[in-house]
């Protein structure tokens, strides 16, 4: 079954977002998995960031491996 759009923007949030809470957005890591990630689900970093700031609380709780709900 194909991802919606907002389900592919969240995974991509959540990823973001975990690599952020672990202060690890300069990692080669983070620099390797994540702009494969945008590539392949058709995603721009900004709409990511526009993504996270206005569902902040939700993408933290997931990041973390809490429910989101």
């Amino acid at each position: 079954m194909a991802k919606t759009r907002e389900q592919k923007i969240f995974g991509a949030a959540v990823l973001k977002t975990s690599f952020r809470l672990r202060d690890a957005l300069d990692s080669p890591a983070f620099k390797g998995i994540y702009p494969g990630v945008l590539r392949d689900l058709g995603l721009e970093d900004k709409d990511v960031d526009q993504y996270i700031d206005a569902n902040r609380e939700s993408v933290e709780k997931a990041a973390r491996g809490q429910s989101p709900e």
